[in-house]
């Protein structure tokens, strides 16, 4: 039994930083462009970054200078959560 645990830990152990791949980014950054539409938006990075379905528009534009966390899956940019720099 104890060497099935010991297996066990030594497997997770190894495993362990694959979790790490998935982990939220953050960007600081000013809105170039945004597309309703497709979800999405610009940041002065060039970059395109892809929005949730449910998420809320109001008081976004174009030059405004934003925190953007976002998770790359696929190689594509999801955002996880925006906030508007005052």
């Amino acid at each position: 039994m104890r060497i099935l645990i010991a297996a066990l830990l030594a497997t997770a152990s190894l495993l362990s930083p694959l979790s790490s791949l998935a982990q939220s980014v953050d960007v600081e950054a000013t809105i170039k462009s945004i597309d309703v539409k497709k979800l999405s938006l610009t940041l002065d990075d060039g970059k395109l970054y892809k929005l949730p379905e449910e998420f809320n528009f109001d008081g976004l534009a174009s030059g405004v200078k934003v925190v953007v966390f976002y998770t790359v899956v696929d190689g594509n940019r999801i955002v996880d959560d925006l906030q508007v720099v005052q």
